[in-house]
């Protein structure tokens, strides 16, 4: 019996277009104005900190234009030269996001270095520590708001941008100590470039945590055990079906699934495609983002155990 492939959407991809373009403008918007309000901030009110801080703002600006160019590009329909759509360029923009904060966290724990090693240590200014705290309150909001979007239509760079937006906010609240300690123990102004190492030190985590998934689905690492198991006891349930063999799944942009179903070798080819179709449905309903599903059908007898 020759394969059986059903690829009905799950998401609606107009949509989806909508919710990521739309939510990477607010938050362009707002990285633009946080990134010039601590930068400035921070140079006025002698933080290294909280200039760090609007650096790293600044790199979320960069990731929302990323996002702004690359979803014209993953959200078109699958051509000839890419059968399986474009989802992969969604992933290669959260890698660059990833690689971005990283190249980011570096050059922010450099500057403290040579800030260190040339003995540029000051006190800081009250202005520099109500830019840090603006910054935490508008960009956890910012976080919030945007995984909940990225979520909704499943969207790694949105999400990969949300945690972007998360770090931020994170690294404000080192940001925003480091200027306290420094205004009123001027004895420890030194605080202030730890904290910006500190700083540092959360963008490269929050790095790792963007930039391992998107590796694993370039390599087409498949899904969990857990979801393996969940979707063969979905595929067992169906009527018709004696056993299931090469399983199989992959990422891109969300699931897709091949497997060999065992029928009895009896039926018409009728019959066997209509299992196959219940099958896929079932996954398709219940299963968690999967996008498309390959099915293959094998006769089955005594001897196959």
């Amino acid at each position: 019996m020759t394969d059986k492939q059903l690829s009905p959407s799950m998401h609606d991809a107009e949509l989806a277009t909508r919710t990521v373009t739309g939510t990477t403008w607010v938050g362009l918007i707002v990285n633009l104005a946080l990134s010039i309000l601590k930068i400035l901030s921070g140079t006025l009110g002698n933080s290294r900190a909280v200039v760090a801080d609007g650096l790293h703002s600044l790199s979320d600006l960069v990731s929302d234009f990323a996002v702004l160019a690359g979803v014209k590009v993953w959200s078109k329909p699958a051509d000839s030269c890419h059968p399986y759509g474009h989802q992969r360029f969604e992933t290669l923009v959260t890698l660059f996001i990833g690689l971005l904060m990283v190249g980011t966290g570096i050059g922010i724990a450099w500057d403290a270095f040579v800030s260190w090693d040339a003995g540029n240590i000051a006190s800081a200014e009250p202005i520099a520590l109500i830019a840090a705290l603006i910054s935490i309150v508008i960009k956890e909001g910012l976080f919030h708001w945007t995984l909940y979007k990225g979520k909704q239509v499943n969207s790694s760079a949105l999400i990969a941008n949300a945690w972007h937006h998360r770090s931020d906010a994170l690294s404000s609240m080192p940001a925003a100590i480091a200027v306290l300690v420094s205004m009123f123990l001027p004895q420890f102004a030194w605080i202030d470039l730890a904290g910006a190492l500190v700083i540092a030190l959360f963008i490269l985590f929050s790095a790792f945590k963007i930039c391992a998934p998107a590796l694993s689905s370039l390599v087409d690492s498949g899904a969990s055990e857990d979801i393996t198991e969940r979707l063969h006891a979905l595929a067992v349930t169906v009527e018709g079906v004696k056993g299931i063999h090469r399983l199989r799944t992959r990422h891109h942009g969300g699931l897709f699934v091949d497997m060999h179903l065992y029928v009895d070798g009896s039926l018409s080819v009728n019959q066997g495609h209509d299992i196959a179709l219940a099958v896929e449905t079932l996954l398709l309903e219940e299963g968690p983002h999967i996008i498309e599903v390959l099915i293959h059908i094998d006769p089955w007898n005594e001897s196959v155990s």
